[in-house]
């Protein structure tokens, strides 16, 4: 998983929802023919439709807000902020009558430290970006996004459309997100 997530975080400035699509339609076919070389079968067609409801709603649209966490947080944070998804699913247990355990408890502290740490760590650096085309949302207000457009654009508006930043060098508090990695 976390070489899957190093990896599309590189490509995470393109759309999420096309990305998604392409892991789909890859991931799809290849689990559907080892689970056939395994001696799976099909289930009727009513149930395949419901578990692809299911998988497009629960799955799909949860790795598109992943891929976007990716680009404007990076993969650490990414990563940790979807790892508390099972302490959501825990709450909402003991939420309705479930034990609290001293496992729970400690791994709840742990996890609120590790989330913690990563919402107030904050750093700036003189930062050298380098030219980059691309197409996202954007708008005008976020002091990266100040180009030409064909037609015109409200301040403050938000829009998509490919463009090209040009190469600038500036010192602002930042996330290691797509515009701003160390090496």
């Amino acid at each position: 998983m976390g070489l899957d997530n190093t990896c599309t975080r590189k490509i995470a400035l393109t759309d999420a929802t096309w990305l998604v699509t392409v892991k789909g339609l890859v991931a799809g076919p290849v689990n559907l023919i080892l689970a056939h070389l395994l001696g799976a079968t099909l289930p009727p067609v009513g149930i395949l439709l419901e578990a692809m409801g299911v998988g497009v709603l629960a799955f799909g649209v949860s790795l598109v807000l992943f891929i976007v966490a990716l680009r404007h947080v990076g993969t650490a944070r990414a990563g940790a902020y979807y790892s508390v998804a099972p302490f959501v699913g825990a709450s909402i247990a003991v939420g309705l009558g479930a034990l609290i355990t001293w496992q729970l408890g400690v791994a709840a502290v742990l996890m609120g430290v590790g989330v913690w740490l990563h919402l107030t760590e904050r750093h700036e650096n003189d930062r050298a970006h380098e030219p980059v085309h691309h197409d996202h949302w954007h708008s005008y207000d976020d002091g990266h996004h100040e180009h030409l457009h064909e037609t015109t654009v409200a301040p403050g508006t938000r829009h998509r459309h490919s463009h090209t930043h040009a190469a600038v060098t500036h010192t602002h508090v930042h996330y290691p997100d797509s515009h701003h990695q160390h090496h």
